[in-house]
């Protein structure tokens, strides 16, 4: 959950950034700060104290060098170049297309084929049906596979599955990004034969899940189709860092998609949305949400899926879902659970719901297996890892960062 936002008046943030008022309107028009209008009349506006302390921050980081390489990896400053992903006043664009225009008028594939050769009309050539599928030996293999006598959850029949059909791709050792790409087209239809079980390969990923998990409802194709290209990257997360920082050894993607997924699971990443399963399972019911949300703010917790620090109002990602959902399922009571939800958060700490709530929206209105709402989140994002590796390829470099020594210094 984010933290409560702040505001200064245009006096207090000239003063603390030592520079005229004439000087803080030319930051605003170049979007450096931004700025709303104030409760206290039309005419005064209020900046926002976080971008004021970006400022200050990059300031000092000129000055001292080593306090901004230290603060870089902790939401600091950029670390690195990529043309993929623009997150800009609250909207998010994949290589200069906004996500609005990519979910309505687009396939995930062609989407991919944007991120990884920068060009939308290059979809056929890597997802060709005539590509050797040969998922259905890895699907068979992972339906014997038991971990202490529980089956494994979908995105661990993923990670499980990946080494399996990493060795039967020689292919994959050529790095050269067409290359990739074309083997990016085959480890995500592997991965989403994996999910979907015994289906004719002649279909979209998105229909491929949809026939594998809820056959009778053709709605679903569009809710999937949307839920891979909103999760499909999100600039420099831990798992899009984690699949550079593999690419950058001369791995293949097979190896950075696996860091991904390991990534990805994590509780501070994708795994958030099994907190966010947890509350509502707590909740059950739409009656029963307020008391449940309460009682945790109570003891001190967050509530979970509320809030994202790259946004200080929606996550445009989740907003894309819901109204997707709403379009197909508005009388279903899954879908008035996740709305009452959204409103009862609202209520309470004034947040809106992440892209971590709408995935765990989209499995329960879909009534997808458990575990399916982290499982989508890596086939989308399967999407930007590969897109990073290609960067990272192309540039030649090692990613390898110096330590700072905080321990006991040898004596002399």
């Amino acid at each position: 959950m984010s933290s409560t936002k702040r505001y200064l008046t245009a006096k207090e943030a000239s003063e603390m950034l030592g520079i005229s008022v004439s000087t803080l309107y030319a930051y605003v028009s170049r979007g450096l700060i931004r700025s709303e209008q104030s409760a206290e009349g039309k005419r005064q506006k209020r900046y926002y104290a976080e971008d004021i302390d970006k400022l200050l921050a990059r300031k000092e980081g000129r000055r001292n060098p080593e306090t901004l390489a230290k603060d870089a990896l902790h939401w600091g400053a950029p670390v690195m170049d990529s043309a993929i992903t623009l997150i800009d006043s609250g909207q998010v664009y994949y290589r200069g297309h906004s996500l609005t225009e990519l979910v309505t008028q687009h396939t995930v594939e062609e989407v991919a084929a944007l991120i990884w050769l920068d060009d939308i009309t290059r979809e056929h050539s890597l997802f060709d049906l005539d590509v050797h599928i040969s998922a259905q030996r890895y699907e068979t293999m992972l339906l014997h596979i038991e971990i202490d006598g529980a089956e494994l959850t979908p995105l661990q029949e993923l990670i499980t599955f990946l080494p399996s059909a990493a060795a039967d791709d020689a292919s994959a050792y050529d790095l050269r990004p067409a290359t990739v790409a074309i083997a990016g087209g085959r480890i995500m239809r592997l991965m989403a034969s994996v999910l979907a079980g015994d289906v004719p390969e002649n279909l979209s990923i998105p229909e491929m899940l949809q026939q594998g998990w809820c056959p009778k409802d053709d709605k679903a194709v569009e809710v999937f189709n949307t839920t891979l290209i909103v999760t499909a990257d999100h600039e420099l997360n831990a798992s899009s860092f984690a699949a550079r920082v593999v690419a950058s050894a001369g791995a293949t993607p097979y190896a950075a998609v696996g860091a991904g997924l390991s990534a990805l699971q994590g509780i501070k990443h994708g795994g958030y949305t099994e907190r966010v399963e947890a509350l509502f399972d707590e909740a059950q019911s739409p009656d029963r949400l307020q008391s449940v949300m309460q009682g945790r703010l109570r003891r001190g917790e967050t509530i979970p899926g509320f809030g994202h620090r790259l946004y200080q109002t929606h996550d445009p990602r989740a907003e894309m879902l819901f109204n997707v959902l709403q379009t197909h399922y508005a009388d279903t009571p899954e879908f008035q659970f996740i709305a009452q939800a959204i409103d009862t958060a609202q209520t309470l700490i004034g947040e809106f719901p992440t892209i971590d709530t709408m995935l765990v929206a989209v499995a329960r209105i879909l009534k997808l297996p458990a575990g399916s709402a982290l499982a989508l989140f890596a086939l989308g994002r399967t999407i930007g890892w590969i897109g990073h590796a290609i960067e990272q390829y192309e540039t030649d470099r090692l990613i390898r960062p110096r330590a700072r020594y905080t321990g006991t210094h040898p004596k002399s």
